[in-house]
């Protein structure tokens, strides 16, 4: 898969699973579970605008919803993209990105389906689950294949190569599925 590349044509299809488990916060310290993060934002919406060929405006808008939840002091340090490869899409998210962060102000972005190719109905808790491990691990996992990057993106708004000591405090991760279902989640870290 080569999110963002110029010559992208497409995902990679693959396979794969991941499990969650989100609890009363009660219940987890009761337990004594290992707190990975708290979801501080969360929004769904749907678009309708074409099969596979995802408009922007209802990822827009399930980013702009997930941060009005974002609590105060909390800042998003890294976005990990829907970013199936296709020449529409990738482009389309980034756009929507600029919009909801301001041009110059986005955070850093990378498609971890780069890595994996697109498990398709697992894909967003798989994300979720590399997003958790990079929040934890304060890093930010690089876009592989891209070989020239889109001329409609800039450099600096795709992680490129990996940062380490990134600083996160908070992460989205994007899920645009097929017929305009969009999900944007916000995970910070436990300050418990």
């Amino acid at each position: 898969s080569r999110a963002f590349d110029a010559d992208r044509d497409g995902f990679v299809i693959s396979g794969g699973g991941g499990m969650l488990v989100l609890e009363d916060l009660d219940h987890a310290l009761a337990r004594g579970a290992k707190i990975y993060a708290e979801v501080t934002g969360y929004a769904a919406t749907s678009d309708g605008h074409d099969m596979v060929a995802p408009s922007g405006e209802g990822g827009e808008r399930a980013m702009r919803l997930a941060l009005d939840t974002l609590p105060e002091g909390r800042k998003v340090g890294y976005i990990n993209a829907h970013g199936t490869s296709t020449p529409v899409g990738d482009v389309g998210e980034i756009e929507a990105v600029r919009r909801v962060f301001g041009k110059g102000s986005t955070p850093p972005v990378s498609s971890t389906k780069s890595m994996t190719g697109h498990a398709q109905g697992a894909a967003g808790a798989l994300e979720a689950i590399f997003s958790l491990l990079m929040l934890d691990n304060d890093f930010i996992a690089r876009s592989i294949n891209v070989q020239n990057l889109d001329p409609a993106l800039d450099p600096s708004e795709i992680a490129l190569e990996r940062v380490d000591n990134a600083g996160l405090d908070s992460v989205m991760t994007n899920s645009f599925g097929f017929g305009g279902t969009n999900g944007s989640m916000i995970l910070s870290k436990y300050k418990g």
